[in-house]
C-alpha cells in the first residue's frame, strides 16, 4: 500500500467526490489557503453534471425567493441557511464571474446563454487548478484504514492518503454509472453516521397499461394536461405540464414535480391514485355539452377530435382507462375527460432517478456540515438528507452546500 503524509505548515484538506459540490468545497478551501485534493472515482469529475447539462444546463430559478424555498419541503430549516449563503442571485454572479453569460427562460428557470454545461465546466476546472487543487481520478473511496488515513482503490494498487480535514461529496444513489453509486452508505453506518435510507425522487412510475397501449404509445408526449392528487380532507393539489407515456408507465416533469407525494403515498398505501385533466382549460359543462352534441355515424374518436380537440395519445388513453358503456353517457364521459383516474403502482428503481431521496441526517451534523460523530469530516450536496423537484433547485443547493462544508472546514480547522 503506498501511503502519502501531509506535511509542512499548509493544512491538506481531501475533497471525495468531483460533482458541482465537491468542487464549490474546493474553492473555498483554495481561496481560504489550504492545499487541496479533490479523489474521484470517475475518469473525469462533473459527469452527472455535464450529462444533466444536455437537454440545456438549469443553473437556478428566479422565482421569488420565498417560494424558491418552498420547494424543499420538510427540509426547508437545514436548507435556508445554506441558500442565504449562496442564493439563486450570487449564485448567477459566481457563473458571470466564469465568464458564462446566463439568461432567464419563459418558466422563470436560469440557463446559461448557449444552454451547455461543459463550457462552465470547463472555465471552472482551469481556475481551480490555477488556484493549486490538485485532481486525483479513479480514485474510488474505500473508508478509513487501520491508522485513520484515507483509503482509496486506484489502478496502482490501494492508497492511503492524510488529510487535515475531509469533504465528503460523493452523491446520492442515482446514476450509479455516473459515479452516484451510494457505496458510501455501509462506509459511514460503520462509523454510528445517522443516515436516512436513499429514495428515488424526480422518478418514474409504474402502472398497468395493456399491450396494446404499451406497444402503441410508449414514447408519447401528453401535452397540455393536468394532475390532481387527493389529500384526505384538503383540496386536491393540482398542478398542470406535461409528461412522457412509457413501457412502464409514466415520468416527466409534470410527474417529477408531484414523485415525492407520490412515492410515499405507495409506501404507504401500496399504490397512489391521480386524475388528469386533459382538457385542463376547459370547463366540466362546456365538455359535457360538447361530448353531448350529436355525432352521427362519426365514431368516438372522431366525434372528440371534432368537438374537443382530443386525439392521439389522450384519446387512446381515454380507451385504455374509462370503461367502454361510459362512452354512451356524455356526463360520465366528459368526467372522465377531465378526472381520468390512473392508479400508479411503484416508482421506477432508484438508478432511473434524476436525483434521490435520504443521505446523511443533518441532525447527525453541526451548523458547519461536519458529522458529529466524525470530527473534521464534513458532508455536502446530493447525499445529505434532503430533495427538491428539478427546475434549478437541486444544483442550487448542492453548490450551497458545497460552499458551506468548505466554510466549515476553515472554520474549524482555524
Amino acid at each position: 500500500m503506498t501511503s502519502l503524509n501531509n506535511s509542512g505548515l499548509q493544512k491538506t484538506v481531501a475533497v471525495i467526490g468531483g460533482g458541482p459540490a465537491g468542487l464549490m468545497a474546493a474553492e473555498v478551501l483554495a481561496a481560504g489557503g489550504m492545499q487541496v485534493h479533490v479523489y474521484d472515482a470517475m475518469p473525469s469529475v462533473g459527469r452527472k453534471f455535464l450529462l444533466a447539462g444536455k437537454g440545456g444546463m438549469n443553473l437556478t430559478h428566479s422565482e421569488a425567493y420565498d417560494d424558491f424555498l418552498s420547494r424543499y419541503g420538510a427540509r426547508r430549516p437545514q436548507i435556508v441557511p445554506l441558500l442565504d449563503q449562496f442564493n439563486p442571485d450570487a449564485l448567477r454572479a459566481w457563473v458571470h464571474a466564469l465568464g458564462i453569460d446566463t439568461f432567464i427562460g419563459s418558466s422563470g428557470r436560469v440557463f446559461p446563454t448557449d444552454m451547455k454545461a461543459a463550457p462552465l465546466l470547463r472555465a471552472w476546472l482551469h481556475r481551480l487548478r490555477q488556484a493549486g487543487v490538485g485532481f486525483h481520478m479513479r480514485h474510488r473511496w474505500l473508508g478509513w484504514n487501520e491508522a485513520g488515513a484515507l483509503s482509496f482503490e486506484t489502478p496502482q494498487g490501494e492508497l492511503a492518503v492524510d488529510a487535515d480535514s475531509v469533504v465528503l461529496a460523493l452523491g446520492g444513489g442515482s446514476w450509479a454509472r455516473l459515479g452516484s453509486d451510494a457505496k458510501w452508505v455501509p462506509l459511514l453506518a460503520r462509523r454510528e453516521v445517522p443516515v436516512a435510507p436513499l429514495l428515488p425522487a424526480n422518478c418514474g412510475f409504474e402502472a398497468a397499461w395493456s399491450d396494446y397501449f404499451r406497444e402503441h404509445f410508449a414514447g408519447h408526449h401528453l401535452k397540455s394536461v393536468a394532475i390532481a392528487i387527493s389529500e384526505n380532507d384538503r383540496p386536491a393539489l393540482r398542478k398542470q405540464g406535461e409528461f412522457v407515456i412509457t413501457a412502464d408507465g409514466v415520468e416527466g416533469s409534470l410527474i417529477y414535480a408531484l414523485s415525492a407525494g407520490l412515492r410515499d403515498r405507495i409506501a404507504a398505501s401500496g399504490s397512489a391514485l391521480i386524475h388528469l385533466d386533459l382538457l385542463p382549460d376547459w370547463s366540466l359543462q362546456r365538455v359535457t355539452d360538447e361530448v353531448a352534441r350529436p355525432r352521427g355515424a362519426r365514431s368516438w374518436s372522431s366525434h372528440l377530435q371534432s368537438r374537443l380537440g382530443l386525439k392521439g395519445v389522450k384519446t387512446s388513453l381515454l380507451r385504455e382507462l374509462v370503461p367502454a358503456a361510459d362512452f354512451g353517457q356524455p356526463l360520465l364521459l366528459a368526467q372522465a375527460i377531465k378526472a381520468l383516474p390512473l392508479t400508479l403502482l411503484a416508482a421506477r428503481p432508484i438508478d432511473e432517478a434524476i436525483s434521490s431521496a435520504g443521505g446523511v441526517r443533518f441532525e447527525g451534523m453541526d451548523q458547519g456540515l461536519m458529522l458529529k460523530a466524525l470530527p473534521g469530516v464534513f458532508c455536502a450536496g446530493e447525499m445529505l438528507d434532503w430533495e427538491a423537484p428539478t427546475g434549478g433547485y437541486l444544483l442550487s443547493v448542492c453548490l450551497a452546500s458545497g460552499r458551506a462544508a468548505g466554510n466549515g472546514v476553515l472554520s474549524w480547522l482555524r
